[in-house]
């Protein structure tokens, strides 16, 4: 139980809570927008502030927490029994490399790997549409909380822009640069922590919506030299690519978990 708690996982979603409020409280406590609002009995900007907060925190925490596909022994029956009658179809057409790269098993936790999926050596599971473990969740980012990940980014940019204005509204001028830093020294390092955390999160959101629009992941962008399934294929050439609007499409409207050996085959087949 006691390792339970001070676990890496537990360590790092409590640090970015106790950050979290940290930084919102600070914003609270200076003459800030909010601090004015809340002193001219105005209470919309800072329960809209607050409320978004409270989602950041919330898509954080499910994205953090939740299962992001793991794959498990149980899948392979049923994986096998919904594509029986497709394998027998392609049996002659496919290449036996390909149909090797189908029955591959993971050397760690020997479950039959579907395509896209990868060994997280953090996570000790295999990891369906596998992109990356990030360690700020502390958690891999797969087929199931790929999109939650995306919207904690896109709402949490929105909150640290949000932020910035507001510190920047609380900074008082003083004649001394000492006085000025001994009167704004929470409020300034509030701001240093709200500047570094929003260009690291707009990096990280620009550059994964560069990667959905292309039905790429992470891990498929950086060793692809190293996929047995992308080697063979050029730099430009994405065998799971359905189009940007219907990449987009996939990838936030459709919940269900995605055969890509299908897709993958077929282009493969359209090129026979």
């Amino acid at each position: 139980m006691f390792r339970k708690v001070l676990s890496a996982g537990f360590l790092v979603r409590a640090l970015h809570a106790a950050l979290t409020w940290a930084v919102t409280l600070v914003l609270f406590l200076y003459r800030t927008d909010l601090r004015q609002s809340e002193e001219h009995g105005e209470f919309l900007q800072p329960i809209a502030f607050l409320l978004l907060v409270l989602c950041s925190m919330l898509l954080y925490f499910i994205t953090s927490l939740m299962d992001p596909g793991y794959v498990t022994f149980d899948d392979e029956l049923k994986v096998s029994q919904s594509n029986h009658c497709v394998w027998d179809d392609k049996e002659q057409m496919v290449p036996v490399i390909q149909k090797a790269q189908r029955l591959r098993r993971c050397g760690y936790c020997m479950v039959q790997q579907p395509m896209r999926s990868k060994h997280c050596q953090s996570c000790q599971h295999c990891v369906r549409r596998y992109d990356h473990h990030c360690p700020w969740i502390e958690n891999c980012v797969g087929e199931r909380n790929h999109r939650f990940f995306m919207l904690y980014l896109m709402v949490q940019l929105t909150v640290l822009l949000w932020a910035f204005h507001i510190a920047w509204s609380g900074f008082c001028t003083e004649p001394e640069w000492k006085d000025w830093l001994r009167v704004n020294m929470f409020l300034l390092l509030a701001f240093i922590i709200i500047s570094i955390c929003t260009v690291v999160v707009m990096l990280l959101l620009v550059s994964h919506l560069y990667l959905v629009s292309s039905n790429t992941t992470t891990w498929e962008f950086m060793s692809r030299h190293r996929i047995s399934y992308l080697k063979h294929c050029s730099s430009e050439e994405n065998p799971f690519d359905q189009g940007i609007l219907g990449n987009l499409w996939m990838f936030f409207c459709v919940c269900k978990t995605v055969a890509w050996e299908r897709i993958y085959f077929r282009e493969n087949d359209e090129l026979v």
